[in-house]
């Protein structure tokens, strides 16, 4: 869901286009399911399903993956994917909550398609939209032939994500919400398209602007979050709105005397200073190691084009790009030949 702080950004002046040239050699830590969520949302055939392989398994993920994360490398771009591990136990209601509903979506969508209203069932779609398992084992398994990194959060990527790049392994967290935020990310990039040409210009966010621009602290921004809603307390206070949200913290200086003074009722399980120490001190990995390698090529090969069907020249088409950078990064310590790489 995320939490909705984006009418404030507008009303601060936050955030300021950048070239993607300017990401250039700089590691981005990218929280990895809301992508592959995004990669089903956006390819699909004209009837609105999800692009599969010989045996029906679904592809979609796969193909969007492949493409951005070679045109960030080519870009020169370094990506790292954090994976989430098991929802947090004050989110598992919420998350059963959002699968229930997608189901319901999926039984539309479905009818949609059966009965030829492919419009309707375009739209059905992206509500109808679920990562499962295998698309998750099958994402890391092409990361990994990539030579990309990969990190397991113990329960939110976010968390572990903002948790890297505040320790300087990252410049900055790629996300499609503002979670990162709350967890401490200094930076966020909002808006990194790079399926088309031109690309479109990414957004940053730093959070030392938009807390010193809106006059509260990290603790703050986290209880405004609460009043507004996150994860863990999913509708928030109904009838209130990011800018009520931070005239009463600013007034009231924390969530506690908020509720003490009957501007909101707190109707959730796990009280609001629980809820702030999590988002303060989240569980994150800290034994993890960021480490690049060449791509296999021929592994990628065997698993896109052998396993999933992918065309082969397509896929090498992207690889070429990918592998160009990489040759020009080591002009000067090793030549490689892309003859090697595709004869």
């Amino acid at each position: 869901m995320g939490v909705k702080l984006g009418p404030l950004m507008r009303e601060l002046g936050i955030g300021k286009l950048i070239d993607p040239s300017d990401l250039q050699e700089r590691i981005l830590i990218i929280d990895a399911l809301p992508t592959l969520y995004q990669m089903l949302a956006m390819i699909r055939d004209k009837r609105g399903l999800y692009l599969v392989d010989s045996k029906g398994r679904v592809t979609s993920h796969l193909v969007g993956l492949f493409n951005r994360t070679c045109r960030l490398l080519a870009m020169g771009v370094k990506p790292v994917y954090v994976f989430d591990g098991p929802p947090h136990p004050w989110k598992r209601k919420e998350i059963e909550a959002r699968k229930k509903e997608r189901l319901e979506f999926q039984k539309k969508f479905i009818e949609a398609v059966l009965e030829g209203r492919y419009e309707e069932a375009k739209k059905l779609g992206k509500r109808a939209m679920i990562v499962t398992d295998e698309m998750v084992k099958s994402a890391k398994r092409l990361l990994e032939l990539m030579g990309i990194p990969i990190i397991d959060a113990p329960h939110d990527a976010e968390a572990q994500a903002a948790y890297m790049v505040s320790q300087g392994e990252g410049f900055a967290v790629a996300s499609r919400d503002w979670d990162a935020f709350l967890y401490g990310a200094p930076r966020l990039i909002m808006e990194f398209k790079v399926s088309i040409t031109p690309y479109e210009k990414p957004i940053l966010y730093e959070l030392n602007e938009f807390l010193t621009k809106a006059g509260i602290t990290q603790e703050q921004l986290i209880d405004l979050a609460l009043i507004l809603g996150t994860d863990y307390n999913p509708e928030g206070s109904r009838g209130i709105g990011p800018k009520t949200a931070l005239r009463l913290i600013k007034k009231y200086k924390n969530i506690e005397n908020v509720i003490a003074n009957r501007k909101i009722i707190w109707r959730w399980d796990v009280p609001p200073d629980k809820l702030r120490e999590l988002f303060l001190n989240p569980p994150v990995n800290k034994n993890y190691k960021i480490r690049f390698r060449e791509p296999d090529v021929d592994g990628i090969i065997r698993f896109l084009v052998d396993e999933y069907n992918f065309n082969k020249q397509r896929v090498l088409n992207e690889l070429r790009e990918v592998l160009k950078r990489l040759e020009s990064e080591k002009r000067g310590v090793k030549q490689v030949s892309l003859d090697t790489f595709f004869r």
